[in-house]
């Protein structure tokens, strides 16, 4: 699979859809979910519009050179995202309570996909001195 690909359609999708679901939870979940669950569903659309980004930088820095840890970055950004932002969604709008123990594996998804991103980072910058 072409990772500049993969990454910057997953970026533009979960971006969209963040901008949509934010607008969903501002105009059609108003009234409809308590003021927590509207917290918790905002919270949800922030770390998916910032893992959208991150997405979008993983795929402009892939065009460049792949390596493992760009493709590393990407899966957990991807994945992370969907367990995260995903059960906070499903939290937010009434799931059973067990839902909340999937947020942390997303969670840990997202800070190991930082933290590739900052490998891939450390390892392809040249010595500047």
């Amino acid at each position: 699979m072409n990772l500049p690909r993969f990454a910057l359609c997953a970026g533009s999708v979960a971006g969209g859809l963040a901008v949509v679901l934010g607008a969903f939870g501002t105009h059609a979940l108003r009234g409809a979910l308590d003021d927590r669950a509207l917290a918790i569903w905002h919270t949800a659309v922030d770390y998916q519009f910032w893992h959208a980004l991150a997405l979008l930088s993983v795929g402009l820095l892939a065009r460049a050179r792949t390596d493992r840890g760009l493709w590393i970055a990407a899966a957990c950004f991807a994945i992370g995202s969907v367990l995260f932002c995903g059960s906070l969604y499903a939290l937010a709008t009434g799931a059973a309570r067990w839902i909340g123990a999937i947020t942390p594996f997303g969670g840990v998804a997202l800070i190991c996909g930082w933290i590739a991103l900052g490998v891939h980072g450390w390892r392809r910058t040249g010595n500047p001195s």
